[in-house]
């Protein structure tokens, strides 16, 4: 892991992905030590997600926000996500950035989450110590702030994770790829699993949260401290090639007798005439760019083009993931109330001090328990997953996953016992180990099949990169978010009761689960 090491990786393998030459090619083996370096942010990133859905409604309740704008606190970010994921994803894949395609981005997305935990965890704080009288400006003042901090979080939370696995996708193997997406399924549930145990301590009792102020202050501490440990690990996890202009020039002079194909010695990569072959090729692509040297420029057109011009393998899977989320996170969002009024028989409109309201109260202790074993069970399955993987295939795993799901939340709306309700929750962990990995698997192994095709010369990419497509699936969690957001409301206000969000979320990840099984395609 030394920085030698790191500069000799770079010289071994240059990225040529803007022109979709050498991404056949394949990168060096990572040890287990870099795929756990880089698997760090996603652990930082879940931690903090975590911390979020334990504090963040305590918070948006003590600055006094109106029940009227709660709607567009949790419907800014997926809006503006949805709109802008697909730009970020191939904005990355034409960076030039010295520092290379993805990590310029995961580095200005993550400074955002930052100023966004200490915006809504802080801010109420800092308001308060800048205007001294209590007022009416006071709370709006704080409850500006707070929302903008929700909003600012949750928009770099979710545009994170395009950019980490495109930077997977680019400097690993396709083994590699695999094992990384286990490691980072493995240390998402880790990192929620953590979260949510220092977020059931009080705080405010102990000495720590004495000594800074509150329990909202102590959150922030250790969110900022674990978030910056995770990412500065993450970032100099693998080293990653830059995409330079006069790249082109560089490989023709380089690539018959440079590091590119040799390695301790020898050929490792292919043999001299697959060389000369791309060689030509690369000529080729050189004289078209200097005549059409528009083509590689992103324009908010091409990038439209390129996305409704997916091919449909990538379309259905898109569709599929977006059903996924949405029978996933219409359960979860609503998992704590469902457990204080549905489990515990609950109100959370009854007088604070009520039996009715302690008793709801409890249920929502209860169901963060119960998130904690989602979380856990989340990163087992993922280690599993791979002993799995060679007996039912990723086609079993990922119709598995929503089956399995699918009928545990139905058993739960149907049967709301305590006990049961939190053994069953360990199949939530199922679903989102699944969401994690086998959608981003099989863009993977569809990059590979494109790869052998170019190699071949029987197809092409079309400009696309593994940024785009990435982002393409990772903003279908933001779609799946204004769904729950805008939908569930109204169904619960309709049936006149939270478990209709359960039952709604079985039905949808059964229906995602026949879906799966019939247009999804599986590379062979």
């Amino acid at each position: 892991m030394s920085g030698s090491s790191g500069q000799t990786e770079i010289q071994k393998y240059m990225s040529l992905a803007k022109f979709g030459l050498f991404d056949h090619t394949e990168p060096p083996r990572r040890s287990v030590g870099r795929l756990i370096m880089h698997s760090m942010a996603m652990f930082g990133r879940e931690f903090c997600y975590a911390v979020e859905a334990a504090y963040v409604t305590p918070v948006l309740l003590s600055v006094g926000l109106p029940k009227s704008l709660y709607s567009i606190v949790w419907l800014i970010s997926p809006i503006l996500g949805f709109m802008l994921q697909p730009v970020v994803g191939s904005a990355s894949d034409h960076c030039k950035s010295r520092w290379g395609k993805r990590r310029p981005y995961i580095l200005t997305l993550g400074i955002m989450m930052l100023l966004g935990m200490a915006l809504y965890l802080n801010g109420d704080a800092v308001i308060s110590a800048v205007i001294t009288k209590p007022s009416k400006k006071l709370t709006i003042w704080a409850v500006t702030i707070t929302m903008l901090g929700v909003a600012l979080f949750d928009f770099a939370a979710d545009f994170i994770d395009g950019p980490i696995k495109a930077y997977l996708f680019d400097v690993c193997s396709h083994q590699d790829k695999e094992r990384g997406l286990h490691y980072h399924a493995l240390f998402t549930g880790f990192g929620g699993a953590l979260g949510y145990l220092l977020g059931a301590i009080d705080w405010g009792h102990l000495e720590l949260g004495r000594l800074l102020g509150t329990e909202f202050q102590v959150m922030f501490f250790f969110s900022a401290l674990v978030f910056t440990t995770c990412l500065i690990i993450h970032l100099c996890s693998i080293p990653e090639a830059p995409l330079c202009d006069n790249q082109e020039d560089s490989t023709l002079q380089h690539l018959p007798q440079g590091p590119l194909l040799m390695q301790n010695g020898g050929y490792t990569y292919g043999s001299l005439e697959r060389v000369k072959n791309l060689v030509l090729r690369i000529k080729k692509l050189k004289n078209y760019n200097h005549a059409y040297g528009w083509y590689f420029k992103m324009t908010m057109k091409s990038l439209l083009k390129t996305i409704l011009s997916m091919p449909p393998h990538y379309r259905y899977l898109c569709v599929s993931h977006l059903i996924g989320w949405t029978a996933f996170l219409s359960n979860m969002l609503f998992f704590t109330d469902f457990m204080g009024q549905i489990v515990y028989h609950g109100d959370p409109y009854a007088p604070r001090n009520s039996t009715s309201f302690l008793i709801y109260e409890r249920g929502v202790e209860v169901g963060c328990w119960g998130l904690c074993i989602n979380s856990v069970f989340s990163s087992l399955y993922s280690y599993f997953q791979k002993v799995l993987l060679s007996y039912v295939g990723l086609k079993g795993l990922y119709i598995m996953g929503y089956l399995l799901f699918g009928l545990g939340t139905g058993f739960i709306g149907l049967f709301p016992n305590v006990y049961s309700t939190l053994v069953l929750c360990a199949l939530f962990g199922v679903m989102s180990s699944t969401l994690y990995t086998v959608p981003f698997q099989l863009i993977a192994e569809y990059h590979q099949e494109e790869e052998r095709q170019q190699d071949t010369g029987m197809a092409s990419s079309g400009g696309r990169g593994k940024g785009i497509d990435c982002a393409a699936l990772t903003c279908m969690v933001q779609l799946a978010q204004i769904l729950v957001g805008v939908g569930l409301g109204f169904l619960v206000i309709s049936a006149g009761s939270v478990i209709v969000v359960v039952i709604a979320a079985s039905a949808v990840a059964l229906f995602g689960c026949c879906f799966t099984a019939l247009f999804v395609r599986y590379v062979e």
